[in-house]
This record gives C-alpha cells, sequence and structure tokens, in this order.
C-alpha cells in the first residue's frame, strides 16, 4: 500500500524567507530518507532540506528564487503505507541536517569564502607522458549524491562528478575529504586523470555548415591531434597568470650584426633566440624555484640540476619544441647551432621523443611573425613558459632625453601553484637585465 503526502520545510531555526539556490530533485527521482532535496541559503548559513521518510517525488513544489519558511509544502511524496509514522520524525531530520550544513560556514558566523585549494588537493600531471583522461565510473541513476553546495562546487571545481564519490560522512554524506580522496585514488590506479563532468562545459554545438555555403574538410595533422588534448589539458589544470615585461636588446642586437656573418660562414643564423636560450639558463640559476615539476602526488616540488631549454619550432604538420640540452655550459654560437640541427628535424618530422623531452622551461618567439604580447600555454610538467614577441624601436628616457631604444616584448606565463607574482616579476626583471647587458650574459 502507498500513500502521497505534501512534506513541508521543517523547523530550520530562526531563519524565515530563505531563498531557494538550488533544487536537487525532479519529479519521478525515488530517494531514501534523509537525502536533501533543496538547498537554501540564508545571510549566515547554507541550509540542505531533506526529505524525512523515503520514496518517489510526485511533484515538487518549489523551485530556485522562490522565498520560503518552516512550513512552506515542499515536495509531494509517494511514500509506503508507514509513511506518516515516519514523518514525525521531520524535525528531529531537520535539526540533523542543520548540524551537518554547520560545517560549511557555521550558523553562527558570517559566510566563509570558499578556501583555496592547496596543491596536495589537486590532480598533478606526471613528469613522465601525460596520461589520456579516464572517466571513472558513476553511481547508479536514480541515487542521490547526498552532499552540500559547497561540496558540490569544491568537486565541480576539480572536474569530479559528485555522484561518482563513495561519502563516508553520517548517513552516507559526501564530505570534502571524500572528494579528496576521490582524485587521489584516481591518479594512484594507473595515473588516471579524473575528468568527469569536463568542467560542467556544455558540449560545442553540432552545426551543418554547408546550409550557409561551400566546405572543405581537412583531418588534424598527427601532431595537432596529440598535441591538442596536451595543451587543453594543461590550459584548464593549471592556474595561468602571465607576466609581461620588456627588455632593452639595443647593445645584444648590435652584438648579433656584428657576428652573424660570422655564423654564416660556419653554416648557421645567429639568431636573437640563441642568446635569449643563454639568458635563460641563468635566470634559472638565479631563480631555482623557475626549475623545478610538481611530483606526480602534488605534495612536491622536484628541483632540477640541470638547465633544459624548449624551444617552440613551427612546422608544416604543427608545433614541436625540442630540447637545448646544458645550455648554462655552451657558448651563445653552440646554442645556435644546435637549434639549426634541432629545426631542420623538426620540420623533416626526424624528431625523435627523447628530442622533446627534459625541459626546465620553454621559449616560444613569435617575434619572426610579429604581435605585441600573448599568453604562451605551460608546457607540463615545467613550471613556466617564456613568449617573445616583435621588437620594435621605442623612445626612452635616460634621464636627461628620450633616445631610441630597441625594446623586445617578454610574456612570461607561471603556474600560479608553485610560482606567486612577486617571483614572476623578480624573473623577467632579471632577465630582462641580462639580455639588456652583454656583460651579465657572458659572465
Amino acid at each position: 500500500m502507498s500513500d502521497t503526502q505534501t512534506i513541508n520545510i521543517p523547523d530550520i531555526g530562526d531563519f524565515e524567507n530563505v531563498e531557494v539556490i538550488e533544487v536537487l530533485v525532479q519529479a519521478g527521482d525515488q530517494v531514501d530518507a534523509e537525502d536533501a532535496i533543496i538547498s537554501l541559503e540564508s545571510e549566515k548559513a547554507t541550509i540542505e532540506v531533506p526529505t524525512p521518510v523515503a520514496g518517489e517525488i510526485v511533484k515538487l513544489l518549489v523551485k530556485e528564487g522562490d522565498m520560503v519558511s518552516e512550513g512552506t509544502p515542499m515536495i509531494e511524496l509517494k511514500t509506503a503505507g508507514d509513511a506518516a509514522a515516519a514523518s514525525a520524525a521531520e524535525p528531529a531530520a531537520a535539526q540533523e541536517t542543520t548540524e551537518e550544513v554547520a560545517e560549511e560556514p557555521a550558523k553562527a558566523e558570517p559566510p566563509k569564502a570558499e578556501p583555496p585549494v592547496e596543491q596536495s588537493e589537486m590532480p598533478k600531471a606526471a613528469p613522465q607522458a601525460p596520461p589520456v583522461p579516464t572517466e571513472l565510473p558513476k553511481r547508479a541513476s536514480g541515487k542521490l549524491a547526498h552532499a552540500s553546495p559547497a561540496v558540490r562546487k569544491f568537486a565541480r571545481e576539480l572536474g569530479v562528478e559528485i555522484s561518482a564519490v563513495t561519502g563516508t560522512g553520517r548517513k552516507g554524506r559526501i564530505t570534502r575529504e571524500d572528494v579528496k580522496q576521490h582524485v587521489k585514488t584516481a591518479m594512484q590506479s594507473g595515473g588516471q586523470t579524473v575528468v568527469t563532468s569536463n568542467f560542467d562545459v556544455p558540449p560545442f554545438p553540432a552545426v551543418d555548415f554547408t546550409e550557409f555555403g561551400e566546405v572543405e574538410t581537412q583531418p588534424l595533422s598527427r601532431i595537432q591531434k596529440i598535441s591538442g588534448k596536451y595543451l587543453h589539458r594543461n590550459w584548464v589544470r593549471i592556474p595561468h597568470v602571465t607576466q609581461y615585461d620588456e627588455a632593452d636588446i639595443t647593445e645584444l642586437e648590435a652584438f648579433r650584426q656584428e657576428n652573424k656573418a660570422e655564423a654564416k660562414e660556419q653554416g648557421f643564423n645567429l639568431t636573437p633566440l640563441a642568446f635569449m636560450v643563454k639568458a635563460m639558463a641563468k635566470a634559472l640559476k638565479k631563480f631555482p624555484k623557475f626549475n623545478t615539476s610538481l611530483d606526480v602526488d602534488g605534495e612536491h616540488l622536484i628541483y632540477k640540476k640541470f638547465f633544459h631549454v624548449g624551444i617552440a619550432v613551427d612546422t608544416p604538420n604543427g608545433l614541436v619544441v625540442p630540447v637545448i640540452r646544458d645550455c648554462d655550459k655552451k657558448e651563445v654560437f653552440e646554442i645556435a647551432k644546435e637549434m639549426r640541427d634541432v629545426s631542420i628535424k623538426a620540420r623533416e618530422g626526424k624528431l625523435a621523443p627523447r628530442d622533446m623531452q627534459g625541459g626546465c622551461i620553454s621559449i616560444s618567439s613569435l617575434g619572426g611573425i610579429g604581435g605585441t604580447a600573448f599568453t604562451p600555454i605551460i608546457n607540463a610538467p615545467e613550471v613556466a613558459i617564456l613568449g617573445v614577441s616583435r621588437s620594435s624601436i621605442k623612445p626612452v628616457w635616460n634621464g636627461q632625453e628620450f633616445e631610441p631604444r630597441l625594446m623586445l616584448p617578454l610574456s612570461l606565463s607561471y603556474d600560479h601553484r608553485v610560482i606567486d607574482g612577486a617571483d614572476a616579476a623578480r624573473f623577467i626583471v632579471y632577465l630582462s637585465s641580462i639580455l639588456s647587458d652583454m656583460k651579465k650574459m657572458l659572465l
């Protein structure tokens, strides 16, 4: 025998006319006793209101944005025959819910901002070949995940489907620690990366462009297919910040012009990038945190005692990043010669996997094309990347007058989990000073 009854908002304390911020169920759902039905938000707390009995939801009587108080009808529920007796537990259930929600912010305290996710809480990319994102199994449909809005938000930020997490809290409630453990378990199980909800981003629309005119379809190159998913992973998984600066390379360019003929006789071009690679090695020594990587668990920094710099090379099939090794031990001419060799191999498609591994930091130079600044994407597991744009003559005040100087725009993207803004500013200022003074580069 079944019975349909109206479930009202129980005693929620001293709150009246509280806004419904989330409806967690829909008509037709099967719910258990103590499953959350709606979330309320007052000036002091976020409250989840549960159903006191199990059953099937016949009708929702509230929606997001409604203002409710104790006694407001919430849902119509088809229950078992003894539902009437169970409904007597309603005030006690409300009290338990209020006590549980007090973990998020406490009722007596003003709302607190969501605490920043610590490094140990975030899934990190492995130093080796990055794993292919794997979707984790979800709970059976119809089973409602019992978690507070704050925990749901935390799970969304990590890309975790809340229904896939096993709750260990009271009555199976999902806590922040459950979400963290879910992520750690996934990382330790064959290096899976948790990408289940795709950050709640809707899929791209399927558009038939032939309706608007003639089209031509060409497949992505192999490099584009491989690098595309890693670029996407790096962009959404690493909190990028970009610091901009300019380097005065007037003397550097004069020196380069004086020596490029000699380099040409030896069969290679003496490009500004060779000087930047050399300067980068010195900057990494000065600021060792930029020469690190997060370990797989994201709980330690790995400091590297070598200085290998990746250089982005544009090829007909896409962008590749071969690595120039031991840049601190090589002269600028040696670096320029090696850059010629790896660039030829890259354009001929002859780079071996090892040629693109082991980099400490990368440089992406668009100076030969143009532009004033851009935000390069970090090449994980590195923690920073330098973007270089086209240099131009600008008037610079020398203390007495303006004089024309050749200024080089620099764009430094860095992983904010590892590097803070002050260190990034110091790094790029130091790098600029090396490029501006040839003596610092040669010392």
